[in-house]
């Protein structure tokens, strides 16, 4: 007899000769959450690195101005979000390795709480860069706020590669928050 199938509380699941419930969807599961952290700290870290070397030195009447992300409260904004979000992964993702090891984890609100802070902050960080990147392309004409992308094409497509990485990560978070919330509705 290889296998039973055992119904408690109205699920079954199945039962080996040793009489330990196997688990494939909860290993999926850990296995997802796994990769999709590993992820969210590469994408994050990628967007810190290349927005931290963006800078671009142009001459306005023989000035030499060198345009940074720090100059942008935004852009600064964005770094620094990147940072606490890739920081809180590496420990949820140490927190996840540790608690998988035991039964079925207690902790299934704190991590849904946990990706739900993340990835709010991470939309936010993502819609202010956004909003000064598209008002530095295309300006804003009412505001006499003028286009600053034609004459910084540099800096400005490396912020546009660091926002877009930045999103990636986002949208790994979201994912996590969507199966952590999957996972509270099935206890």
């Amino acid at each position: 007899m290889e296998s039973l199938e055992v119904v408690a509380n109205g699920k079954s699941s199945a039962v080996g000769e040793s009489g330990e419930a196997s688990t494939p969807p909860r290993r999926a599961f850990f296995i997802a959450q796994v990769v999709l952290r590993f992820l969210t700290i590469a994408f994050m870290a990628a967007a810190i690195a290349v927005m931290v070397t963006a800078k671009q030195t142009i001459e306005i009447f023989t000035l030499p101005i060198t345009v940074r992300y720090s100059n942008l409260s935004a852009l600064k904004f964005l770094v620094d979000a990147n940072a606490v979000i890739c920081g809180f992964s590496l420990l949820s993702l140490i927190f996840i390795s540790i608690s998988h090891k035991g039964k079925k984890s207690d902790h299934s609100f704190l991590v849904y709480l946990h990706d739900l802070v993340l990835m709010v902050l991470s939309m936010s960080a993502c819609a202010a860069a956004i909003a000064i990147g598209y008002v530095g392309q295309y300006g804003q004409e009412k505001a006499s706020w003028y286009s600053v992308c034609e004459n910084v094409k540099m800096f400005c497509n490396n912020v546009l590669a660091s926002i877009v990485l930045s999103i990636f990560g986002f949208l790994c978070l979201f994912i996590l928050t969507v199966m952590a919330a999957l996972n509270l509705k099935s206890l």
